[in-house]
């Protein structure tokens, strides 16, 4: 061809002869000034890239995911040549990427402080304004091993590309890394950024490994996302659950349990009504209550499959010389139970359910509050049924966590997750199970998505994600669907043939664990709860010592109705009495003086307003009681 000219068709279908090798660079100049990086042909590359044949061509700016991704990725090594500057002997693990931006881990012996991030990032800044370009190099992977022949971290990641004919590298002045994906050449482009937090963080996740430091950055591709980022992550701390835990005497830790949480009385309260409130609905759907032991002979645990699939994260004790295990899991307990009699077609469904304690091993830097813990109570209950009865009692699950969901004001999202690798049983069971659940999901009209390889072992699955008033996503109602655990532990009922038969097992959590769910309901109320939870529905301020004994009446009156009730009798000045009640959080607040003592309607304060309403005593007791009742989530 004339001048070694190629064609190419661009992303709007146009095409256009250019000479071979010419760059995505020049190419953008000409049709996408803002774009940072592009795709030949769908695979991603760098503008310094040559087009070197007949192709399709995309350009991506960097407010697109492909070229915040590699803004993100460039910002890392922006860190890594503000870092090196400062401390020289600093060895750079690896860059990845996370939600928000970018982190870095690295050895260093010095421990990195908030202060001293201040200070990288404004070395980040200056070497933002004095510009750059970050050099591609590609090279073979023998090259780069050595290149990097004195970091063990790197010569660790070059393992992953040892099928790889060459590899990129990316310099930016002293500092380098290495990536299938690409970077931004001009660290010009890098502008909103901000150095956010150091930790602690095992070598590639592995306890057995190193101990590094990690830097965790968020890049925008504004400043102005940048900005609303901030604000949240501000407001997330304020509503955080453990800092809320604390000021408002939920729950604690111990290091002499890691994990494991130790409830307060006005947390055990808000759990004890959730727990009120599920067992109620439970209830009128025909759900019986049961309760299983805390530990159970190993050979239980060998033939459910969990000593196969899931040991490494469960604790082990012996009992009479034999060994036992603290359940991670109710099923294999109701697995018993269901099998303690004959069962008949006619019984079917059995719907089980238990508030059950487990225990799970999760690594010390995985811990997070209630979030993530060791022993938590999951709302447990599985359902024996007929073939014939599996569509309808997976409807009646999702319509139990839809009223559930609803009571909180929780939008939520749907997703199926398939086989997983380690899985257990017959592909063809798998199958099955698979289109069970999404004919379900078909006839309900549920709108989802398919999370591959991501079921149980034992089990395909539908798993609700709710949004918490931060709009951040949390996966906790879960139906599972069980053909393996009847076959384990040879599970039957008597059909109208009188023969014996094989139930299918539903496995079904609407809070999946209550511990996490209060924490996400204590961020999600940023700690005012709602009537119903509130651990305190109401407060009782004196105004003055005259006024003491009529509120000490009062206070066993508004006990005698059922409503849990606070008093300040202190000898302090109102303000601060009402400044301090509302740090408290309790929905709502009574001052009494000496014109309700002679009968004057109630000054009523609801939290978080200034407002102040007039309401006589029956009236705002009916009131409490019947927004308790409603379960109303507004005051």
């Amino acid at each position: 061809m004339a001048n070694n000219q190629i064609e190419i068709i661009l992303a709007d279908g146009s095409k256009q002869m250019v000479v071979a090798g010419t760059t995505l660079y020049e190419l953008a100049k000409e049709h996408e000034k803002d774009a940072v990086v592009g795709a030949i042909d769908g695979q991603l590359v760098d503008l310094s890239t040559p087009i070197k044949q007949a192709s399709q061509i995309i350009f991506y700016n960097k407010a697109s995911n492909e070229g915040l991704a590699a803004l993100r990725r460039s910002a890392g090594l922006l860190f890594i040549q503000a870092i090196k500057q400062r401390y020289p002997e600093v060895l750079p693990a690896e860059i990845q990427l996370d939600d928000q931006g970018f982190y870095v881990d690295m050895r260093l012996d010095q421990s990195l402080s908030v202060l001293e991030l201040k200070d990288l990032e404004q070395d980040m800044q200056k070497l933002q304004k004095q510009g750059g370009l970050i050099q591609p190099q590609r090279v073979s992977v023998a090259e780069a091993k050595a290149i990097f022949n004195e970091n063990p971290f790197k010569l660790d990641r070059l393992a992953e590309f040892a099928d790889e004919e060459d590899i990129c590298i990316y310099r930016l002045g002293e500092v380098a890394d290495f990536s299938k994906a690409p970077f931004v050449l001009d660290i010009h482009l890098i502008k909103a950024f901000k150095l956010l937090k150091v930790s602690g963080a095992y070598w590639q996740g592995n306890a057995k490994n190193e101990m590094l430091q990690r830097v965790n950055g968020a890049v925008f591709a504004s400043q102005a996302e940048l900005a609303d980022y901030l604000d949240f992550l501000a407001e997330s701390e304020k509503r955080s659950h453990q800092k809320l835990g604390k000021e408002l005497k939920l729950f604690m830790f111990s290091e002499e349990a890691p994990g494991m949480p130790f409830y307060l009385a006005n947390g055990q309260i808000v759990r004890n009504e959730l727990e009120k409130f599920l067992r109620e609905l439970q209830a009128k759907y025909d759900y019986t209550e049961v309760k299983t032991p805390l530990i159970m002979n190993e050979r239980l645990w060998k033939q459910s499959g969990h000593w196969d699939h899931y040991k490494e994260n469960m604790y082990f004790t012996k009992v009479d010389d034999q060994d036992y295990a603290l359940k991670p899991m109710n099923c294999p307990g109701h697995c018993l139970i269901f099998k303690d009699e004959v069962r008949s077609y006619r019984d079917l469904p059995i719907r089980m359910a238990e508030f059950g304690q487990v225990h799970r091993h999760e690594f010390s830097g995985a811990l997070n509050g209630l979030l993530r813990v060791r022993t938590f109570c999951q709302d447990d209950a599985h359902i024996f049924v007929r073939p014939d009865q599996i569509k309808q009692e997976i409807s009646l699950a999702l319509k139990i966590i839809d009223e559930v969901y609803k009571v909180f004001g929780f939008e939520y999202a749907v997703e199926l997750s398939t086989r997983p690798a380690d899985f257990m049983g017959e592909i063809a069971m798998w199958d099955k199970a698979e289109d069970s659940l999404k004919e379900v999901l078909a006839e309900l009209d549920y709108p989802y998505t398919i999370n591959e390889g991501d079921g149980a072992f034992y089990g395909p699955k539908i798993d609700i994600h709710i949004k918490d008033a931060l709009n951040r996503s949390h996966q906790c109602a879960t139906v599972q669907l069980d053909f393996q655990m009847p076959e384990k532990f040879d599970l039957s009922f008597i059909d109208s043939n009188n023969e014996k038969v094989r139930p299918v097992m539903i496995h079904r959590a609407v809070f999946g664990s209550l511990d996490r769910f209060l924490g996400i309901l204590i961020e999600h109320y940023a700690g005012a709860f709602p009537v119903w939870l509130a651990p305190k529905q109401v407060e009782l301020l004196s105004v003055s010592q005259n006024n003491e004994a009529y509120v000490e009446e009062l206070y066993h009156e508004f006990q005698e109705n059922g409503i849990r009730v606070a008093k300040d009798l202190r000898n302090e000045k109102l303000g601060k009495k009402i400044r301090e009640a509302e740090l408290r959080k309790a929905p709502y607040v009574l001052v009494i003086g000496d014109q309700e003592m002679n009968g004057s309607p109630f000054s009523i304060r609801k939290h978080g307003s200034q407002e102040i309403t007039k309401m006589d005593k029956e009236a705002f007791l009916e009131l409490i009681k019947q927004q308790a009742t409603e379960k109303a989530r507004i005051y």
